[in-house]
């Protein structure tokens, strides 16, 4: 069933799930309803007060994402002294939860792909590899006819660190099918990004001394990765300025005294602000989100700005988030020097691993802003 309880906990959550194009996903043990219908059922039925909904980063699968819930949620669940505040300042307070999952499967979750398995790859290993490539980047013929050329080529090359020309084609073919842009506004998904340059991204990963598994040949390997790393923050928008930014629509539409708090972690951050802003980061809730919380964003910094300053007055993707007052309270964001994610591996795929500039404001800073209820970003 789509309604959870954490396990040796009274907590229950609603698992909300959508595919890579951010269609709902139907719970095959609802019949009658769809599980978006069900949580509208329940927000009525049972007088929600409070919806919150939690948004993951990299979890490929349901499992991975009821994990990650059952953390999130059961220690939410462990504040006695914080739900007792609550009640006296908003009787009759009574939440609802709602963990929403979207294919989101990073390279370092797979098996990975290294110079000797390419060696004893087969027609049958590269048929695998295509299907595997093609379900996590989006089946299209143009990416499949990509992929094979791709392996077809590295499989014969596993032991050289440069690409043959044909690799090197293969590679920006497939940015291209992948329909990734750069150069865009700061926060944009598709192409806050540096140019692709499959050349550069292997010269990065050589500098990196193998720390993102690029051991054992799979060196020529690492501009695929950052291209799934690119498809999937893609990937982040699509699902959140779609599907999410609709159903909280619904939420506010059919329970009109409902307050909506949204929290999310690494790409998920992208999926919330993506919710709030809507279509082209512009289109109108019902009304304001009552909070909203970004826990070590992999998203730009300049994405809530209103003045870029190297971009001659651009403001960045979801600036009106904050312009437009979409949040009646609290935005919280989290920043660590330790995140591991975010300060090593975001910029080696956004291309800029490894350069520097001290003259001014970074270009590609890669952390959401310190921000609070009607602010500007401070970073």
């Amino acid at each position: 069933m789509p309604k959870r309880t954490i396990p040796s906990m009274q907590t229950t959550y609603y698992l909300l799930s959508v595919d890579a194009e951010g269609n709902e996903i139907s719970d095959p043990q609802l019949t009658q309803r769809s599980t978006s219908d069900e949580i509208i059922r329940v927000l009525k039925a049972e007088l929600v007060t409070d919806v919150f909904i939690w948004k993951h980063g990299w979890k490929g699968d349901p499992p991975a994402a009821y994990q990650q819930y059952d953390l999130w949620i059961g220690a939410f669940s462990e504040l006695p002294e914080d739900r007792s505040l609550m009640e006296k300042v908003r009787p009759g307070f009574k939440e609802l939860h709602v963990g929403f999952h979207w294919p989101s499967l990073a390279w370092s979750d797979e098996s990975p792909l290294t110079g000797d398995s390419f060696a004893k790859l087969g027609a049958s290993g590269v048929d695998a590899h295509v299907d595997k490539y093609a379900a996590l980047l989006g089946d299209t013929p143009a990416v499949r006819e990509t992929l094979r050329r791709l392996f077809d080529e590295l499989r014969t090359q596993f032991a050289s660190v440069d690409l043959t020309s044909e690799a090197r084609a293969a590679y920006h073919a497939l940015n291209d099918a992948l329909a990734l842009g750069s150069d865009g506004v700061p926060g944009d998904g598709a192409a806050d990004r540096e140019p692709f340059d499959p050349d550069q991204a292997i010269e990065a990963a050589k500098e990196e001394n193998d720390s993102f598994g690029f051991a054992d040949g799979g060196l020529l390997l690492s501009p695929l990765r950052q291209l799934t790393f690119w498809t999937m923050k893609k990937r982040a928008n699509v699902v959140g300025e779609g599907f999410l930014h609709g159903f909280i629509a619904r939420l506010m539409s059919e329970g009109p005294q409902v307050r909506v708090h949204l929290m999310g972690h690494s790409f998920g951050c992208i999926v919330a602000s993506s919710a709030l802003g809507g279509p082209g980061a512009a289109s109108p809730l019902p009304r304001p989100v009552a909070s909203c919380v970004l826990v070590q964003g992999a998203m730009s910094v300049w994405s809530y700005a209103s003045n870029i300053p190297f971009r001659d007055g651009t403001a960045g993707y979801f600036n009106r988030i904050l312009s437009d007052s979409k949040v009646s309270g609290p935005i919280v964001a989290t920043r660590s020097r330790y995140d591991y994610a975010v300060g090593r591996l975001y910029p080696w795929a956004a291309g800029v691993a490894n350069q520097y500039a001290f003259d001014g404001p970074p270009r590609l800073g890669q952390s959401v802003p310190s921000v609070s209820a009607g602010s500007r970003p401070s970073g």
